[in-house]
């Protein structure tokens, strides 16, 4: 399972928004831009910011998929 910022990018979208926008109004650096970009992971500090500046949940932002790359195994 990965963690997928679709969400994220639709959002901005929706608003009119682009990445530039969202690096000024949540004060993140191009750094943690590139890896939201890249689905890497960041800080629940970093996700807060993201809400906060776009008055919204972290489930309206993110959501955890299947990773296309890697098979599940469950083990009994």
């Amino acid at each position: 399972m990965v963690i997928s910022y679709k969400k994220l990018w639709k959002l901005l979208i929706d608003k009119d928004l682009k990445k530039q926008d969202l690096r000024s109004l949540a004060h993140l650096s191009s750094s943690t831009i590139a890896k939201l970009t890249r689905g890497e992971n960041v800080s629940t500090a970093i996700l807060l910011k993201i809400c906060t500046a776009l008055h919204c949940d972290v489930s309206d932002i993110m959501e955890v998929v299947e990773d296309p790359d890697k098979e599940e195994t469950i083990e009994q």
